[in-house]
């Protein structure tokens, strides 16, 4: 298989000519982003400081930020030289998370030391992309589903998700706007295996199944999956599940008219972006303040930035906390003593009074379990486990990985890689991807 077979759109006319054009990735997007992310966090250190605890940023801060990113910037040319994969789509998410860290890292009030956590969060970036991206060996599908035998399985998958429905629309059924769920989401009462079925089934079951109609141009029943996903917020009033929908046809929008490095790209600068952009038109009395915030909140500072700043928060509660040696994955948590009974979002709210605070791989797995010192080997391993990923659908075409692990990135920023393989289904969708014969998708694959 070529080097960029994995990144050439299946609309392409002419396939060779696309692979020369596109040897190197979104270069000059690469840099685009990381400018913007920079203003981006400018803003947000601007209008959220007392919740963050950082400073207000001044002139010789904001350049200290600058020289704080810059090195680790400099890892972006990964992104311009590797093909597309898995670990390519949660390795830039995990970068611009990883970025955001280092920029805010001068402005942070909290008395860590900022030297050894610096060095923690650059090098457990590098021990995570490195193997995540580049590893990526084929493997033979010696229990590939035949292709009846595939769609039987997504008709399954499509009545399995409206029988789920049904089950959890007996525990609770309530159409709040977002503003209000905080409200009612505490109170929420599922049985262990119904809430293991949501979350597997909403975030990974009817996105695979969504994908592969998409691929094969099957409007309705793409149509019928992203149904199927909105109907998932009254039961779960989770913010994921309302906006899965309109996420999953951005890009398959956007993967329509660009490659999917392109696209990976254009899902965290489009976004953020915007927010920069009404910014500005706040700063210039061109829109109100509610106009502004509505959209900024939700997407640079809560999709993004507070995913940055949980590593400062997590840097801080665990320089002067016990380490947990992987005792928050509950099944540990009945052979070894633990020093934390609750879970860690619960102790972090305690501590802090921020809500119920989750972070990423990089934060639980890593700063919590083993301490800033040997967080990049957890990372290291991550980064194994997310290139198991990439063999499982190397022999895939770019666009299916893409669109059916398209809402697994907005989970792996905000909780740990344990949950989300076994609570939100990551391992499950890589057994899907090892299963899809590959013969289904012709000269895509």
């Amino acid at each position: 298989m070529s080097s960029e077979s994995n990144d050439v759109p299946n609309h392409s006319p002419d396939e060779a000519g696309t692979r020369r054009n596109e040897g190197l990735g979104p270069v000059f997007l690469l840099y685009l982003h990381i400018a913007v992310c920079f203003v981006s966090m400018a803003y947000v250190a601007q209008y959220y400081a007392p919740l963050m605890r950082l400073t207000i940023p001044d002139s010789d801060r904001l350049w200290l930020a600058a020289l704080n990113v810059a090195p680790f910037a400099l890892l972006s040319i990964l992104f311009a030289v590797c093909r597309f994969s898995f670990g390519y789509l949660i390795g830039f998410y995990f970068f611009t998370m990883l970025m955001g860290y280092l920029w805010l890292l001068p402005l942070s009030t909290f008395s860590y030391d900022h030297t050894l956590a610096y060095a923690s969060a650059f090098a457990s970036g590098l021990a995570f992309l490195l193997p995540a991206m580049l590893i990526s060996l084929p493997v033979g599908q010696r229990f590939a589903l035949s292709e009846a035998g595939f769609r039987r399985l997504l008709t399954s998958v499509l009545a399995f998700s409206v029988v789920l429905l049904g089950i959890g629309a007996l525990h609770n059924v309530r159409v709040v706007g977002i503003s209000e769920i905080y409200n009612f989401r505490n109170q929420l009462e599922f049985p262990a295996w119904l809430q293991y079925g949501l979350g597997v089934t909403s975030n990974v079951l009817l996105p695979f199944a969504f994908a592969f109609f998409v691929v094969e141009r099957a409007r309705w029943r793409a149509a019928f999956c992203l149904l199927l996903l909105l109907m998932f917020y009254p039961i779960t009033l989770s913010k994921l599940a309302l906006f899965a929908p309109v996420w999953l046809i951005i890009l398959t929008a956007v993967t329509q008219f660009f490659t999917a490095r392109i696209a990976v790209t254009l899902s965290l600068l489009v976004p953020i972006l915007f927010g920069v952009l009404l910014a500005r038109l706040f700063d210039m009395n061109a829109i109100s303040y509610q106009q502004f915030i509505a959209y900024f909140s939700l997407v640079n500072f809560r999709m993004v930035a507070l995913t940055s700043s949980a590593l400062d928060f997590y840097n801080d509660f665990f320089a002067h906390h016990d380490l947990t040696w992987f005792c928050q994955v509950n099944i540990l948590k009945s052979f070894i003593d633990c020093p934390y009974r609750e879970p860690l979002a619960i102790a972090m709210q305690k501590a802090y009074d921020v809500g119920n605070f989750n972070a990423s791989l990089f934060a639980t797995e890593g700063i919590a379990s083993v301490g800033v010192v040997l967080a990049p080997l957890t990372a290291f391993i991550c980064g194994l486990v997310v290139a198991v990923g990439n063999s499982a659908s190397s022999a895939l075409p770019a666009r299916f990985i893409l669109l059916s692990a398209g809402v697994l990135p907005q989970i792996f920023l905000n909780v740990s890689l344990t949950i989300t393989f076994v609570t939100n289904g990551a391992a499950l969708l890589f057994l899907l991807w090892y299963l899809t014969p590959s013969s289904l998708f012709g000269e895509q694959a």
